[in-house]
């Protein structure tokens, strides 16, 4: 577990390469941030889990930035706005769980940021952490076009109304069996839905895995699943760019 560690805490010697950048939506302004690996390389979108934009995202893009990969990490929340208590998160959660237009339109003006950053809009991904994941796939069923829409141990139901029948790309979860949060009974109702939608998909399970096995350093993390799913979701990149 150390040397994973070690290796992953390593990158963070690479954030200084990055940028903290501002956008507006709304009249409100957002704090992104940003990892060019130079003209044309392919883009991938990070969403952040509850906790909002942190030092964990800016973590993830260093790794894929090495992997040569530009990179922008969203803020969903407001420049500024980064909730500690778990009742703020949960309610900053559901404030855009609740006003799914929101969301979307917030993702837009993301990835039309990165776009302007520079960002590679013809070759690019998004990848989401637990309510990230959930925002991935809320861009799958939206028809962004984007080649792949992943989900790291994020929630995976559909919404009343909605569907994938407008969904551009394919679609991958990575889940843990041990996830109290998010039921196995909802990862197998979604990879019904992906297969009579005609999406390709790839869903993988992780046995022991809780929900949010990925965060480093969090009671939840679990080095066995955070290494296997960060191998295959590299490769996977390499496979869809």
């Amino acid at each position: 577990m150390k040397k994973w560690i070690a290796i992953v805490a390593a990158t963070l010697s690479f954030s200084a390469l990055g940028m903290s950048t501002d956008y507006d939506y709304g009249g409100e302004m957002y704090e992104g941030y940003y990892l060019s690996a130079g003209d044309g390389a392919p883009l991938v979108i990070i969403v952040h889990d509850w906790d909002g934009l942190t030092h964990y995202e800016r973590t993830r893009a260093s790794m894929l930035k090495e992997q040569g990969y530009s990179v922008f990490a969203v803020d969903l929340y407001g420049k500024g706005n980064r909730p500690e208590s778990t009742e703020d998160k949960r309610a900053m959660t559901q404030s855009l769980y609740q006003d799914r237009d929101k969301m979307r339109k917030l993702m837009d003006a993301s990835l039309s940021h990165a776009v302007a950053l520079g960002g590679n809009a013809e070759n690019a991904a998004v990848v989401g952490y637990c309510f990230g994941g959930a925002v991935a796939l809320e861009m799958a069923r939206a028809g962004t076009p984007l080649k792949s829409f992943i989900s790291f141990h994020g929630g995976l139901k559909t919404p009343e109304g909605q569907s994938y029948q407008d969904t551009a790309g394919q679609v991958v979860v990575f889940h843990g069996t041990a996830d109290k949060a998010v039921p196995m009974s909802d990862f197998s109702t979604l990879a019904v839905e992906l297969e009579t939608a005609g999406i390709v998909h790839e869903m993988t399970t992780y046995s022991g895995a809780p929900h949010a096995f990925s965060v480093i350093g969090s009671s939840r993390y679990h080095e066995q699943a955070d290494k296997k799913s960060w191998q295959r979701f590299s490769e996977y990149l390499q496979e869809v760019f």
